[in-house]
């Protein structure tokens, strides 16, 4: 099974709860690029019922994890991590393909996407 993202064990922990909650403890976590945002691309995180033709699944701490192929060679080797501090918590994404992020963090550039940003 090939991992292109890496889940944290916290973020993995903080997901489940997430899918817990939706009763969607069957669901697989979808992660994806799409085109928009600042800086000409951004993340999305969402869930899945069903495993697509062309998607590379893999599995983080009882998490399974679908990506399409056409995003894994901009997602492989990426890090979701989640994150909590006294102003609430959140998931952090570190894309070492990634080479300008947004100043509002929800967006990215890689050297192969050289597209025309949008405001943010």
């Amino acid at each position: 099974m090939e991992k292109v993202v890496d889940i944290t064990e916290a973020a993995a922990l903080h997901i489940k709860e997430m899918l817990k909650q939706n009763e969607e403890e069957e669901a697989f976590l979808r992660v994806a690029v799409k085109g928009g945002g600042c800086s000409g691309l951004s993340y999305g995180m969402g869930l899945a019922h069903e495993v697509e033709e062309g998607d590379i699944q893999s599995e983080h701490y009882g998490i399974q994890v679908l990506v399409s192929k056409e995003d894994a060679p901009i997602l492989n080797g990426t890090k979701i991590d989640y994150k909590q501090s006294m102003m609430g918590g959140g998931f952090t994404i570190d894309n070492p393909n990634a080479i300008a992020n947004c100043g509002c963090g929800s967006s990215f550039r890689t050297a192969a996407n050289t597209g025309t940003p949008e405001e943010c």
